[in-house]
């Protein structure tokens, strides 16, 4: 039985944990998938790729409120996806070449399990021991248990981004961001698109005014049926599709299109383990119970990513990486990861980024806070736009004035929330931040400026 100094189950973020200062260990790295992870290949990557294309398409009706006629002749469906992936495919495939050109690693392409304590069957007829462990395998796409569903083709983040053509109509079922992306990807792209969502609203974990607005805003583009039950899914001829429905009051309606995508969330990949024969523990949801190190409940195994975060980002795997990598080297020193202001972005139409409490999580701690709702509409750069639709929102203390959270959907919301993620990391107060710096006039970032300021927080904030 060959024995390891280190073994690393999957490729995504922890692949990125040997660098030169691994040099000296003996290092397994298994991982069945595609080469790189979940983020190069199925997600962040790929999708936001989409989303620039789908952004120029969708401009067309924005422009014509502004004097400016556009017109959308065609979407050449598989040069954009083949220039996507046509760059993708390569990475993944020297990635792999390269980690497995390095004298020190070992690759393992297979579906492993453990088989006792720091053992584990590699997939490939070869069981291996080692010292450390990182568990780093991701998740997987969430399949929902519907009447039919096995009967037809159902499409995933996984898979819809490799059609060979543009459908004519989509059903999507789901709610959540992957649903928003797609949804305002095909849809810029001139697919008929349905969303069929179980619960009342889209985007429903964000902040209740923002989830309202993106329910509202995105239901002028695409059909959204919310407070659906679905009873079965059926196959039609050429491979169409046709769900059925009831909404709250118990009736039933049917969609029909050429593709279903199903949007309904991923779970992680601990289970597919056999985690408890090496006494890794996981909770109720299926996520391996890490501490602030990283470490989970058996000695000499630690976990990062989506394995072990519900928060599901790419930039939360890296970040805790990075966390094992130094604990790793410096068993004696260790470092803590810091979930404390953990961003995130929907890049849909609109856009939506978010970190920190929104105002019902803040209600249900108890958390005291002032907030205020900003218009894009009340800059400058927002009359350019003639934006009626978006805002900017910030929750904070009233005694400190630190900020509680912030709630952005509109244009370049992902990037214009970044100075309040660091105004939340090293704790600078709203005014302070306000009115410590120079704004550019008439950027669009005077509008997290104005916000700031517009905080009830009184004269000595």
């Amino acid at each position: 039985m060959r024995h390891f100094d280190l073994c690393i189950i999957g490729s995504g973020s922890g692949n990125s944990i040997p660098d030169e200062r691994f040099a000296d260990l003996e290092i397994a790295l298994v991982d069945k998938g595609t080469f790189g992870g979940t983020c190069l290949n199925v997600g962040c990557i790929p999708t936001k790729m989409f989303v620039y294309p789908a952004d120029l398409a969708a401009s067309v009706e924005p422009a014509e409120r502004l004097g400016v006629e556009l017109q959308l002749n065609k979407v050449r469906f598989a040069e954009i996806r083949d220039r996507i992936f046509g760059r993708i495919d390569p990475i993944s495939a020297a990635g792999e070449q390269w980690r497995g050109a390095n004298p020190n690693v070992t690759l393992y392409r297979a579906e492993a399990h453990f088989t006792g304590p720091k053992t584990l069957d590699t997939g490939t007829g070869e069981t291996i021991t080692a010292d450390q462990f990182v568990l780093a395998a991701g998740s997987r796409v969430l399949i929902p248990d519907i009447p039919g569903l096995d009967s037809v083709t159902a499409h995933t983040s996984d898979t819809v981004m490799r059609l060979d053509e543009l459908p004519g109509s989509m059903i999507i079922i789901g709610g959540g961001y992957i649903a928003a992306e797609f949804a305002h990807i095909f849809s810029a792209f001139g697919t008929r698109v349905t969303i069929l969502n179980r619960s009342g609203a889209l985007l429903r974990t964000e902040d209740a005014d923002v989830s309202s607005r993106f329910t509202e805003l995105i239901s002028r583009r695409v059909d959204v049926q919310l407070d659906r039950t679905f009873e079965r899914v059926e196959r039609l001829p050429g491979d169409r599709v046709r769900v059925t429905s009831a909404d709250r009051d118990g009736r039933s309606t049917s969609v029909e299109a050429d593709v279903l995508l199903l949007a309904t969330g991923r779970v992680p990949n601990g289970d597919t383990l056999n985690l408890a024969a090496t006494g890794v523990e996981m909770d109720d949801e299926g996520y391996v119970v890490v501490d602030q190190h990283q470490r989970t409940t058996a000695e000499g195994i630690f976990a990062l990513g989506d394995l072990s975060s519900n928060h599901q980002l790419k930039h939360v795997a890296n970040h805790e990486m990075r966390v094992v990598q130094h604990n790793l080297l410096h068993p004696a020193a260790m470092i803590e990861s810091d979930h404390r202001f953990v961003p995130h972005a929907v890049f849909s139409e609109p856009q939506v980024a978010s970190v920190g409490l929104t105002e019902q999580e803040a209600t249900a701690q108890g958390v005291r806070y002032v907030s205020v709702i900003q218009d894009y509409g009340s800059i400058a750069y927002g009359w350019a736009m003639e934006d009626t639709d978006h805002f900017a929102k910030l929750l904070a203390d009233p005694d400190t004035g630190l900020l509680l959270g912030a709630h952005l959907i509109g244009p370049q919301a992902s990037s214009l929330i970044q100075p309040l993620i660091q105004a939340m990391s090293f704790g600078l107060p709203a005014r302070e931040m306000a009115r410590g710096q120079y704004w550019i006039h008439p950027a669009l970032a005077e509008l997290v400026e104005n916000a700031l300021l517009a905080l009830p927080l009184g004269d000595d904030q």
